[in-house]
């Protein structure tokens, strides 16, 4: 059986994506929000929060339990000030936590990841289920001889 190791991540990612764009929707504020204090402007994506709850996902699945402060030092960036000058020396900010939250939120209720008391969020056997076969469709899909023996 595939797994969510066996294949890119990109590749993944992309195609959990499509799956969830049924599934899940954006909220209204998305087209507002910064991704984090490291940004200046929204994102320009037009899949982005389908594809964030797809990049949500793996993550909860290679690492959980985790909770929304550690996934949002792991989506910060680093914090050089504005693009136009320099105000201070590199530092790390965090990844918005409301954005995280929310598509955690909406992942929860489709029944994909569930919360562990005091640990924050982990898979369940659905969402472990969902991933695989999105996993063993990409690998499918995949014209990479290196990946041949996982098939």
């Amino acid at each position: 059986m595939v797994s969510v190791y066996d294949v890119p991540a990109d590749a993944l990612i992309e195609d959990v994506a499509d799956r969830l764009a049924d599934r899940i929707e954006e909220p209204d504020w998305i087209e507002f929000a910064k991704t984090g204090q490291t940004k200046e402007m929204p994102p320009e994506q037009d899949d982005f929060w389908h594809v964030r709850a797809a990049s949500l996902l793996r993550k909860v699945a290679k690492e959980g339990p985790i909770g929304v402060d550690r996934l949002s030092t792991e989506y910060g960036g680093r914090k050089r000030g504005s693009n136009r000058y320099r105000v201070s020396g590199n530092s790390s900010a965090s990844g918005s936590k409301k954005i995280i939250r929310t598509a955690l939120q909406q992942l929860e209720e489709e029944g994909l990841i569930e919360t562990a008391k005091g640990q924050g969020r982990k898979l369940t056997d659905d969402g472990r289920s969902f991933l695989d076969n999105a996993a063993d469709d990409v690998l499918e899909d995949l014209d990479r001889p290196e990946l041949e023996r996982y098939a």
